[in-house]
């Protein structure tokens, strides 16, 4: 579109100094000047809102500018007007080009045989109309369609080379990404899990034991979590880097809580990638609404639900505790909902509800952004 549009401004500005030195008094040359003035700016102004050239517009601007303005001004001011080295004429040349670009080859071939056509008439009709003008007429007009096309093509040519390598690199990083979670993975398993069979099965402690028993469970609710996940990014998501690091900051809060004796039933959903400091602000406010729950709640159990919500994330911790009055949650609940889970939201652009009652157990959603 910049290329063609500067082209036409070049025809256009050749026309305005000609009709201004040789036509000054003469309506009828300032009207077909425009009219051309005109319809280039819808064309172009269309095609700036839209993103790209529009098809009824160039050919508009092809039947009009090209073809029906030459004979208008053949008509109304006389072989002058429209003789082969004018500016007139020259607008064939940047219609041509607006169609190469605009029209793809086929549209451009047609174009470009009604122009010469025109043009051919026309110094069939103006007598004086020397045939090596015609000729680089000719030229002007295969030309300038010629190199927009190629200019077209070579610019498609390198935007898709673009994109692929685009493609390879956020494939590549994926990958990489996906390496560094499953070593993440195998080193929390072989200090977690794999740590735990070993001994029970070298008789090292009793598997009946009560505190052998919790961290079986708690290791097997890890597993769980493990298998349940759903780290499939959008197409939007870009790499999953960012996706990786949402779920591990959420399941890091939710193993430390959970090695002070709380369980914890945690779903992911389909998480997106977040700024790391987001990850870090939602996993902190998730420790402390865990904390609450170990502390004030008087039940062993809180539930927690992490989902993408587009570019967005919300997490829902709820318990079947004691619930609290909201109203009184400074006195309930210390500094940790007002400062540690609402301000540390809000610093990062989102927000926390808090929904509570006495007897009916707290729910807590982070939101993000708000």
């Amino acid at each position: 579109m910049l290329a063609t549009g500067l082209y036409r401004a070049s025809h256009l500005s050749a026309g305005l100094t000609f009709v201004a030195r040789h036509t000054p008094g003469s309506a009828a040359a300032w009207a077909v000047l425009a009219t051309a003035v005109t319809l280039s700016l819808l064309l172009y102004g269309t095609a700036h809102a839209r993103g790209r050239l529009d098809r009824r517009w160039v050919w508009a601007d092809v039947l009009v500018t090209g073809c029906a303005l030459p004979w208008l001004a053949l008509r109304a001011i006389g072989a002058p007007a429209v003789d082969q080295s004018g500016w007139l004429l020259l607008l064939g040349g940047s219609a041509s080009s607006a169609a190469a670009v605009g029209l793809g080859l086929r549209g451009a071939a047609a174009c470009v045989l009604l122009l010469l056509a025109t043009s051919l008439a026309l110094h069939l009709l103006v007598a004086g109309s020397r045939s090596a003008e015609l000729l680089g007429h000719f030229n002007a007009v295969l030309s300038s369609a010629a190199m927009a096309w190629v200019f077209w093509w070579y610019l498609r040519r390198q935007g898709s080379l673009l994109d692929a390598a685009r493609e390879q690199a956020v494939a590549a990083e994926a990958r990489r990404v996906r390496q560094a979670e499953r070593m993440a993975h195998h080193a929390a398993l072989h200090d977690t899990v794999l740590a735990t069979l070993t001994t029970i099965a070298a008789g090292g402690v009793d598997a009946n034991a009560a505190p052998v028993r919790e961290r079986c469970a708690r290791e097997a609710a890890y597993l769980r979590r493990l298998i349940q996940r759903d780290e499939t990014p959008h197409p939007a998501d870009g790499p999953a880097a960012g996706t990786a690091a949402t779920g591990a900051a959420l399941e890091a809060a939710v193993r430390s809580a959970e090695c002070l004796g709380l369980a914890v039933s945690a779903q992911y959903h389909r998480l997106p990638a977040v700024p790391r400091d987001v990850a870090d602000a939602l996993a902190a406010a998730v420790g402390e609404a865990l904390n609450n729950v170990r502390r004030h709640a008087g039940t062993g159990r809180a539930f927690l639900t992490a989902v993408g919500r587009g570019r967005g994330v919300a997490v829902t911790v709820v318990d079947r505790g004691a619930g609290f009055d909201p109203s009184t949650a400074a006195r309930s609940c210390g500094t940790g909902l007002p400062r540690s889970v609402h301000a540390r939201m809000a610093r990062i652009g989102g927000a926390a509800v808090v929904e509570s009652a006495p007897g009916e157990g707290t729910r807590v959603e982070l939101r993000w952004p708000a």
